[in-house]
């Protein structure tokens, strides 16, 4: 970078959020948001403190016009319509798209427009026709609501080939009285250095000028990206929840806010005790788009806090900023001690605390606890993802875990055929028989795979007996192939199956299985995470006993 910008004072130091989440991450590929999807997402977005909340671009689709006409009222968040600038040859009033846009009943209008010269002849007009379609456009938005905001598409790139063009368009915008200036990295492939560079010779040349940042992921860098230009005098930051959007996504709002607050002191209108609604929101949005949460993802992650080493372990036990950079709190996470077989005993008895189950140190099973826990995991358990199952394991060890049920039998039968239309059919078809205490039941079920209908057979024996399993759902269904210990690999090798579960409550765990059987290791997963879950609420059967 060419120079270093001063610790920000009390004047200079305010960051506005922008979240674009239901209009740029709604381009990721996958995601469809349905109105109630966008009203939801909204609504929390508005309560956790962000300025501007863009709905979309109205005109385009039914959803984005539905969602518009029903957009939820703000307590906070300004509402924002997205659109482009005219088209060349129309006037700013005789442009349907542009009229859609700036007529719907928000409080900003965010439009986009050409700034890299190449880009201009590709859309076949002359560079000085593209300044007056910039300045025209945002000229009407100002008639029509009261902010106008203009996003600069490919300004780095249009910057780093034609710079005097590429600062026109900027200077167009705010001669047709855009209130926000935002820089793109459209393609996402800046280096913090350039965006450092570029944005601090924007506001150099543009001093009045409240410039606003805009960055892709493509190198992995877009968080990195954005706080580059903050430092450099961007004061508005355009983001998604999650860094959903095209391609490999856009900057992170839920990484970027305490990073801002947190490590460089910058304010937000997000207060401190918001930020522990991080998770939550981060979360939130992934249940809508029905895609399991990153475990590793930055601050909000299940393992962003997770110590597993022993070494480590050990010492975040005694003092947990050894190994950690914040309180997980603040962002509504939690701290996770990791048993494995590379735990050591401070992290054992930590995990232990965590699930409920305190042990002394001194207890003397508990060396040949950790060395079955060790064993296990050898043989392909993870007790690190599996706590469900871990937690069962050590409670029968350490005191006793009534028995609840008991699978005895069971078959699966996978049919391929072709019926008389000639389509290819597969099914599944289990039966199970299960003890509850005196009580046999026997259950078949069909199911669309071996697991699915084995699973549903199982179910439907044990809800009978125990109500309170009706309301649990397997969310997740992971199988990894390990070597067997005579070295057997492919279909000789041992199988791990990992299943997570959700009851009614949106309570979340996962259980282990380990065998040379799939379908086996899957009951096995299965019956630990029924017993969990029975275990936990302290069920006692209505019949069977």
């Amino acid at each position: 970078m060419t120079d270093t910008k001063p610790t920000p004072t009390a004047s200079d130091s305010h960051i506005w959020l922008f979240d674009t989440t239901l209009r740029d991450g709604a381009q990721a590929r996958g995601i469809d948001f349905s109105v109630s999807d966008k009203i939801a997402i909204a609504r929390a977005l508005d309560e956790l403190g962000i300025d501007y909340i863009e709905g979309g671009w109205p005109g385009a689709n039914p959803t984005d016009d539905d969602f518009f006409a029903e957009f939820p009222p703000l307590q906070h968040a300004k509402s924002v319509a997205f659109g482009m600038t005219r088209r060349a040859g129309r006037s700013p009033d005789n442009d349907p798209g542009l009229v859609a846009v700036v007529n719907a009943k928000t409080d900003v209008t965010c439009l986009v427009g050409k700034t890299w010269d190449f880009h201009v002849d590709l859309l076949g007009v002359t560079l000085d026709e593209n300044l007056k379609m910039i300045r025209e456009s945002l000229a009407l938005a100002k008639k029509k609501t009261r902010e106008p905001h203009f996003d600069c598409e490919h300004f780095f790139d249009g910057f780093k080939a034609n710079k005097d063009y590429a600062l026109k368009c900027v200077e167009a915008a705010l001669a047709g009285s855009a209130e926000w200036v935002i820089l793109c990295d459209t393609n996402g492939g800046c280096m913090p250095d350039e965006i450092y560079d570029i944005v601090r010779e924007t506001a150099t040349t543009f001093p009045q000028a409240r410039l606003g940042i805009h960055t892709h992921n493509d190198t992995g860098l877009a968080v990195a990206n954005t706080l580059a230009a903050i430092e450099a005098g961007a004061r508005q930051v355009q983001a998604t929840i999650n860094g959903i959007g095209e391609r490999c996504g856009n900057a992170n709002l839920i990484t970027l806010i305490p990073n801002l607050m947190l490590k460089k002191n910058y304010t937000t209108n997000v207060k401190k005790a918001g930020l522990a609604n991080l998770r939550k929101l981060s979360r939130m949005l992934d249940g809508r788009i029905n895609r399991l949460p990153d475990a590793h993802a930055p601050y909000v992650g299940d393992s962003a806090f997770a110590h597993k080493g022993g070494l480590h372990a050990a010492a975040a036990v005694k003092d947990p900023a050894s190994y950690e950079h914040i309180d997980p709190v603040q962002v509504g996470n939690s701290r996770q001690y990791v048993v494995s077989d590379q735990a050591g005993k401070a992290s054992f008895i930590a995990r232990l605390k965590q699930l409920g189950t305190a042990i002394d140190p001194d207890d003397k099973r508990l060396p040949a606890l950790i060395a079955e826990v060790k064993e296990l995991e050898y043989r392909g358990y993870a007790y690190d993802i599996a706590e469900a199952s871990l937690e069962l394991m050590v409670a029968g060890r350490l005191a006793s875990v009534p028995e609840y049920f008991t699978i005895g039998r069971f078959r699966v039968m996978d049919e391929r055929r072709f019926n008389a239309r000639g389509d290819l059919v597969v099914e599944s078809e289990a039966t199970a028989s299960v003890n509850v205490g005196k009580t046999a039941f026997h259950e078949a079920a069909v199911g669309n795979g071996p697991v699915n209908a084995v699973d549903t057979a199982i179910r439907k024996a044990l809800v009978t007996a125990y109500p309170q399993l009706g309301d649990v759902a397997l969310v997740d269904y992971k199988v990894r192939i390990l070597s067997n210990d005579d070295g057997g690999r492919g279909t000789e090798s041992v199988t791990r199956v990992l299943i997570e579960c959700q009851d009614g409550e949106g309570k979340h765990w996962t259980s282990v299985g380990v065998s040379t059987n799939i379908i086996d290791a899957s009951v096995m997963a299965l019956t630990d995470a029924m017993r969990w879950k029975l275990y936990k609420t302290k069920a006692t059967p209505k019949i069977g006993w």
